[in-house]
């Protein structure tokens, strides 16, 4: 059976919003966009690295798939996110993008998102990665379908902007099951749920 793992950058208040540049999500006039790359550093990298070797598939909602697909097939060569991102094959909950989509090894999910997911999970296979996409990871969480969470968290506070567990988010309690901190003071955590 393969495992749903949700990978998010966060600020100490749940901000989850632009994290990689400016100009990257300005929904609400949020401002911050870029503020985690400040913090990225080797430990980081390696543990991205890590986490690549068990993806088998990538897992995106309509707007950070559009985000992804107009930034990273352009980044200049050699870098190891854009290989790896190019060539992975990408799964995309949508109801109003279109096939064919534009990025190579991407795929229009059918049908309802969370059911979609759901029989991708009863495939043997590697792990299936979400990256941003909060209202996504929002409806998987609903339906129990996220096995772990990989939370950046980062040592800012920004007071404003989209969280990845906003008001009225599905309760749940998780487990601590591994711990990294970086060079910058970002801990790397990993969550299971705790049932």
């Amino acid at each position: 059976m393969t495992r749903i793992v949700v990978t998010n950058s966060l600020t100490l208040d749940g901000v989850m919003q632009a994290p990689g540049r400016p100009g990257e999500d300005g929904r609400g006039g949020f401002p911050h966009g870029g503020w985690a790359l400040p913090y990225n550093d080797e430990v980081m990298g390696r543990a991205m690295g890590e986490g690549t070797a068990n993806t088998g598939a990538l897992l995106f909602g309509r707007r950070t798939y559009e985000d992804f697909a107009t930034f990273w097939p352009n980044q200049p060569e050699p870098n190891p996110f854009t290989t790896v991102l190019n060539n992975t094959q990408k799964y995309i909950a949508s109801t109003t993008l279109e096939e064919p989509l534009p990025w190579r090894n991407s795929t229009l999910l059918k049908g309802d998102a969370a059911d979609a997911v759901a029989t991708l999970k009863e495939q043997p296979g590697k792990d299936i990665v979400v990256l941003g996409s909060g209202q996504l990871v929002q409806s998987l969480m609903r339906r129990n379908l996220v096995d772990e969470f990989v939370l950046l968290i980062h040592p800012l506070v920004l007071g404003s902007g989209r969280r990845l567990f906003a008001d009225g988010s599905p309760t749940g309690a998780l487990r601590l099951v591994d711990t990294k901190t970086t060079t910058t003071g970002v801990i790397i955590a990993t969550y299971q749920p705790a049932n």
